[in-house]
């Protein structure tokens, strides 16, 4: 009996698809394990949206040949998609798997392909699976894959290819099959999720796919990451209304300026993200808000960062990503003059970084004293050894409770800062 570990890295996409990938091998007669001697396979499900994260690929893989030198390593994930000519041809792995062909990764091993990589542009239909083994306390569900927008900086359609949508039969299946198994939440994920339903043949919207939601078995869910212009009046009502959604954004704003989101293709202004979660923040009382933003993209003057700085100070945010711009080959940023330099670029995100972590301080201390809805998880924290879990609003608290209240759902009152990071203590409710 063949064995496998997997290891992955980047997004919560990659988090589903390497459930599935475990899946499809137990179901095939491998067995998984967490030990990478006793294994045949080492999985590595990559990203590739640094080159940092490129870097890291590679390291993973160097060190499972170390730690276990007859262990079959096997690539796949946005890494593989984007350099399946060049890992073949330099030996990288002794398998090199496309993301359209996760699902056939039992019949690759088993036929020994070393190579299964196709156009993803071919692709026009979404790779649907039923999932039913999950390690996690919220269960994620896959809506769409790939992306149609194409941002100056970002390699990630070419490793994804185009929308394509997962349908609203399937994912209501899905989420009910989660709820009936004993979950309390959903995450609904994809590479962009806001592009939901406009690929099929009589479009539909994200809107729409939530309102059938509301209507499943699941007890909450929440979204992953939005642009500012899929977040419409109308669509933050809905939100507003509903008893299921957690109050918890993502907007992948990239920028506060409006000269650099130009330059990046981001199809909105700095009013426009101003305008938005104003809105956000009259429609929900103590809503987390999170960001992703760019620094350091090309052509980045000391005023445009300066715009930059102002205008995210400004913003009712609760935390910032911050990540240095990575020059990307084939990537249209990458061929632009006035590249920024690495020091000038690490400075910068010091400087929002600083405000990221005030404008997280502030949130959490807003939340002392406020009740909160928990799901309180099945393994304590590791430090604490205290109960563990998250609130509708996306804090992490800890909880000093017996076993008893693993794995079930309680009102608690946070009552103050603990000492781990970005952590909140708080007591049962009862």
């Amino acid at each position: 009996m063949k064995k496998f570990i997997i290891k992955t890295l980047g997004c919560k996409t990659n988090q589903v698809e390497s459930a599935l990938i475990a899946e499809i091998l137990t179901d095939s007669g491998f067995t998984e394990t967490n030990e990478i001697q006793e294994a045949d396979y080492y999985i590595l499900n990559s990203c590739s949206v640094t080159h940092i994260a490129d870097t890291k690929n590679m390291s993973y893989l160097r060190r499972a040949k170390r730690e276990n030198p007859n262990i079959k390593t096997v690539l796949t994930g946005c890494m593989a998609q984007l350099q399946k000519e060049k890992l073949i041809s330099q030996n990288t792995a002794d398998f090199v798997v496309g993301n359209y062909e996760k699902n056939d990764i039992a019949k690759i091993l088993e036929n020994n392909i070393k190579y299964s990589v196709s156009d993803i542009f071919s692709r026009e239909k979404f790779n649907s699976r039923k999932l039913h083994q999950i390690h996690r306390t919220r269960a994620s569900v896959k809506i769409q894959d790939g992306c149609n927008n194409r941002c100056s900086y970002c390699t990630i359609p070419f490793a994804r290819g185009n929308n394509r949508s997962e349908s609203v039969e399937n994912i209501i299946e899905q989420i009910n099959l989660f709820a009936n198994e004993g979950y309390y939440e959903t995450v609904l994920t994809g590479i962009h999720i806001g592009q939901w339903g406009m690929d099929f043949e009589i479009p539909k919207n994200l809107m729409y796919l939530l309102e059938k939601i509301e209507n499943t078995n699941i007890h909450r869910y929440r979204l992953g990451s939005l642009n500012p212009t899929e977040l419409t009046y109308e669509f933050i009502d809905f939100l507003s209304q509903s008893k299921k959604f957690c109050p918890h954004f993502h907007l992948s704003l990239q920028s506060c300026c409006d000269k650099t989101l130009k330059s990046m293709n981001r199809q909105y202004s700095v009013n426009q993200i101003k305008d938005i979660t104003e809105y956000i923040n009259n429609k929900f009382k103590n809503c987390y808000i999170g960001s992703d933003i760019i620094v350091g993209f090309a052509g980045e003057t000391n005023e445009d960062f300066e715009a930059t700085r102002k205008n995210l100070e400004e913003l009712q945010l609760t935390k910032m990503h911050i990540f240095p711009y990575s020059r990307r080959l084939g990537t249209s940023a990458d061929k632009l003059p006035h590249q920024v330099n690495e020091n000038i670029k690490k400075e910068r995100c010091s400087i929002l970084q600083e405000i990221s972590n005030k404008k997280l301080y502030e949130f959490l201390k807003s939340n002392i004293g406020c009740i909160n809805e928990v799901i309180i998880e099945k393994n304590r924290d590791k430090k604490t050894k205290f109960l563990k879990g998250i609130t509708k609003n996306y804090i992490n608290v800890l909880i000093d409770a017996d076993d008893s209240l693993k794995d079930t759902l309680k009102n608690i009152e946070i009552t103050g800062f603990s000492t781990i990071k970005d952590k909140m203590s708080a007591k049962i409710i009862l």
